[in-house]
């Protein structure tokens, strides 16, 4: 499971978490079972304060996404698919938007844009990315 925080985003570093192991789950990157990293391990992987990922970690599992089995550590929860709702839909306009925004900046045209986003899109439905 990857997970990128960025620490000049609006949004909360804890609720980024919560997002991305969410759509993790909903995207079949981690299932039910799954051994999680410790709070202290991922804290010290993603460069963030302990208590940040301790946040993070209460609010999934409160929302029945992971459980954490004593000292054998956190695991994604048997119904972390079903209890995961995120909003994919709100997460991929923020997502492409940001994606689109660097693209103008190194000066691709709104049109340059969409004929390789067309071109990715083809190949994604084909099975293979073309280059």
């Amino acid at each position: 499971m990857d997970i990128v925080i960025d620490i000049e985003d609006e949004e909360p570093l804890f609720s980024q978490l919560v997002t991305q192991v969410k759509a993790a789950v909903q995207g079949g990157k981690v299932r039910a079972g799954d051994a999680l990293p410790s709070i202290r391990q991922l804290a010290n992987d993603l460069e963030l304060n302990s208590k940040t990922v301790a946040k993070a970690y209460r609010l999934l599992e409160r929302d029945s996404v992971i459980q954490t089995r004593g000292y054998r550590g956190t695991f994604v929860h048997p119904d972390a698919k079903a209890n995961s709702q995120v909003n994919l839909q709100g997460w991929l306009t923020k997502t492409l938007a940001e994606t689109v925004a660097t693209l103008r900046e190194s000066g691709l045209t709104d049109s340059e844009i969409r004929i390789a986003f067309n071109q990715a899109m083809n190949a994604r439905s084909h099975g293979a990315a073309k280059s």
